[in-house]
């Protein structure tokens, strides 16, 4: 444990950005997870749901609790399953 003031003020800083960016991480799992989901069973409000996620993740990229390319990578991927499983409903 710190025994300086300054690096015990820190340590607490450290703490709280690490418990916010967590939540905001995990909120992006969830919501890319519920596109996904909402894309494979055919449901009509896929693009709406996809819509959010992809707010989200520019969102987490702007703020810089993830990477712009990784924000990037994860909306083409999504993008991708989504306009496969519309293709397949279709077929």
């Amino acid at each position: 444990m710190a025994n300086i003031k300054s690096q015990i003020k820190r340590n607490r800083q450290n703490q709280k950005r690490h418990d916010r960016n967590k939540a905001v991480r995990s909120e992006l799992k969830t919501r890319v997870k519920r596109a996904v989901t909402a894309a494979d069973q055919g449901d009509e409000k896929a693009a709406e749901i996809a819509t959010s996620a992809v707010k989200r993740l520019d969102k987490a990229a702007s703020k810089g609790i993830i990477h712009k390319n990784a924000a990037a990578r994860r909306k083409s991927r999504l993008q991708k399953r989504i306009n496969r499983a519309a293709a397949s409903a279709e077929s």
